[in-house]
């Protein structure tokens, strides 16, 4: 392993930066229901649908307009305690932080200015699908690219991990569900949180992980390894 590469840590948001998946509070509590996307999530992890159209699905069982979805997530879904010292550890130490999210921008960046302030969280990398909002404040998901996944994580973490060995960065990503299954495999190491979909398909997949249940958990490990890679 050579040493003094840079160390880039690729994040999931929903389930794993936030406590709740701010689509599922969304689809469980104003759209098609818990039951019904349990479902739609077993069959994506099986194979018989895409995420592309059962992330669609669910968003559409959805009937708040944009401003009363964004005031319902503000007050509904926090954001891991222990994510604000890991962030600042971050900037300390030089590690590239890139959030990979398949939920939607304007979302993602009003919850992290809620707990990280506006200034600190325009700094975070994210790489997301956006929104697309009506006149009459209806919405709709406007996806990231063309594949079946409508975000594929793995198409941005690919270019680093086929560099050459030398210039190529230490990677890692942390996920939990059925939006992670594209980067499971991309990087050295992955993280995936206690009791969620992700490590379901990992023990399905052979695919190596660590499990955690808060940011405090990789941010210790993590403190290891860069100590171990840098001289």
């Amino acid at each position: 392993m050579s040493l003094n590469k840079q160390l880039y840590v690729f994040s999931d948001f929903d389930g794993t930066i936030t406590q709740q998946d701010s689509n599922d509070y969304l689809t469980d509590n104003y759209g098609m229901g818990q039951a019904m996307r349990v479902q739609l999530n077993q069959e994506i992890i099986q194979g018989k649908l895409s995420f592309r159209d059962g992330f669609a699905q669910m968003l559409n069982s959805v009937p708040l307009k944009y401003e009363e979805t964004l005031e319902t997530l503000k007050k509904n879904v926090a954001i891991d305690p222990d994510f604000p010292s890991f962030y600042e550890w971050c900037q300390k130490e030089g590690v590239r932080l890139v959030i990979l999210s398949s939920g939607m921008m304007p979302f993602i960046r009003s919850l992290l200015e809620q707990y990280l302030g506006k200034e600190e969280a325009t700094k975070i990398e994210i790489v997301s699908n956006d929104i697309n909002v009506n006149e009459d404040g209806t919405w709709n998901i406007v996806y990231h690219d063309d594949t079946h996944f409508g975000h594929d994580k793995s198409l941005t973490i690919r270019p680093y991990a086929q560099l050459p060995e030398e210039k190529r960065p230490h990677m890692v990503y942390c996920g939990d569900g059925v939006s992670d299954l594209s980067a499971a495999k991309e990087t050295e190491h992955l993280y995936a949180k206690k009791g969620r979909d992700l490590i379901t398909y990992c023990k399905r997949e052979n695919v190596s992980y660590t499990e955690f249940e808060t940011f405090s958990e990789i941010h210790k490990a993590l403190i290891e390894f860069k100590s171990k890679i840098t001289v």
